[in-house]
């Protein structure tokens, strides 16, 4: 048996405490790319890490809930995470899209938001205005990711691409999602922490891990945070990389990439009952 790590922070030990004292209320949700997949240059080559799987699979049924939150499609992240090829994970629950889009394993029912006008007006827009910059475009769906990882400067294209992508996503009324070299314009009104928050509420969750990596889950570590005032203890997990650095002061542990979540939630599997 593994040793668990220390979290840096009084309140992410009492998050850890928590969820090891009462395992059966205990909500465990984590990001995907990044977090439970590595970082790919192909978004749609993009898998759970070896060992994520096997360790979620333990944790089912002996925690409360297990949930991916992404800004993937949930389709999308169930297809690559093979999410429904695991019968042990039938309690599985996605949050797609920021949390606009839900799966849930027990069902396999999928509910997904109308179409939002703006995105098909970005869509259309799109294409030539990253044409010179070497960046290709993730059609989403109700979302519309600019990826700069494969251009011959990516973090210049990334900067270039800011203030145009701002302006058009003003323009249709979507937000721009900052990340690891990309740029997403979704709708509004919906983020991981508003949908981390939902979640634990109709769960009734009496504890809470979250794992991150990227700008766009400060939000949800923001929510772990608000919810351990209202006293539901919480640890905030830290997927690290190079790239994004800004998410160890906000998290309360922190861990070497998606090789690291993998390995911590299998080191908690085993300290489970």
């Amino acid at each position: 048996m593994g040793t668990l790590p220390v979290p840096a922070t009084e309140s992410g030990r009492a998050g850890l405490a928590a969820l090891l004292d009462r395992p059966s209320s205990a909500l465990i949700a984590c990001d995907f790319d990044g977090t439970l997949a590595p970082i790919v240059a192909d978004p749609e080559q993009a898998r759970a890490h070896p060992d994520a799987l096997p360790a979620l699979a333990r944790l089912a049924g002996r925690v409360a809930v297990l949930a991916v939150v992404t800004g993937r499609p949930a389709e999308v992240a169930v297809r690559l995470g093979g999410f429904a090829d695991h019968p042990e994970l039938s309690g599985l629950i996605v949050l797609g899209a920021y949390g606009a889009e839900r799966w849930d394993a027990a069902t396999g029912r999928l509910h997904t938001p109308p179409p939002h006008p703006g995105v098909a007006a970005a869509r259309a827009e799109l294409p030539q205005l990253v044409a010179a910059s070497g960046a290709f475009i993730e059609d989403k769906g109700n979302a519309l990711a600019v990826h700069t990882r494969r251009a011959a400067d990516p973090p210049g294209a990334y900067e270039a691409l800011r203030a145009p992508l701002d302006e058009l996503a003003a323009r249709h009324e979507l937000t721009v999602e900052p990340g690891r070299l990309v740029l997403e314009l979704r709708p509004g009104g919906m983020d991981k922490g508003a949908a981390l928050t939902a979640l634990a509420r109709e769960t009734k969750a009496g504890s809470l891990l979250y794992a991150g990596d990227d700008l766009g889950d400060l939000p949800a570590f923001a929510a772990v945070a608000a919810l351990a005032a209202e006293g539901v203890p919480g640890l905030r997990v830290c997927s690290g990389s190079a790239e994004v650095s800004a998410l160890t002061e906000a998290t309360d542990l922190t861990v070497p990439g998606p090789a690291g979540v993998a390995a911590l939630l299998t080191t908690l599997a085993d300290h489970l009952p």
